[in-house]
């Protein structure tokens, strides 16, 4: 069978503030009016983060704009929601939490074969100068294949 992803929205500063070690896919709990909101593409995971509470996942700070038709379903934009994960990953996850400096931090939010998927990554913050050295790589990067294309 073919996969069929749409992907919904992205969380772009991610890969530059962190360090990313493992990504699980997980699927989350929504409304049905949710649903339909993120299909429309108002969904902003920028400022999300994820933590485990007595051995299930949770997702903080993951705003979803309230459908515009959803009149009394709609639900809290900001609400905690929660991940499916295999009992096995949760465990992996609350062994990596616990060490110091590891955070759970969504990359993006799609659609796969018509379910709502969030792809969630086990990361540590990045210094100041990690982050430079990063885009100085970039850089002499972009340098070289500028050097290659003109030659």
């Amino acid at each position: 069978m073919k996969e069929n992803i749409n992907v919904v929205a992205r969380n772009k500063k991610a890969k530059h503030n962190y360090t990313i070690e493992e990504v699980y896919e997980a699927g989350i709990v929504l409304a049905g009016t949710e649903v339909k909101s993120i299909r429309a593409g108002k969904v902003n995971i920028k400022d999300s983060y994820a933590d485990v509470q007595g051995g299930e996942v949770f997702i903080h700070n993951m705003h979803i704009s309230p459908y515009e038709q959803g009149n009394i379903y709609n639900k809290d934009p900001r609400r905690v929601r929660k991940l499916l994960l295999n009992k096995r990953e949760i465990r992996k996850l609350i062994g990596l939490v616990t060490q110091k400096g590891y955070s759970l931090i969504p990359l993006s939010v799609y659609i796969k074969n018509g379910y709502v998927k969030i792809e969630l990554s086990v990361a540590i913050g990045k210094k100041i100068y990690d982050k430079r050295r990063d885009i100085a790589k970039k850089e002499a990067d972009r340098r070289i294949q500028r050097a290659e294309r003109d030659y």
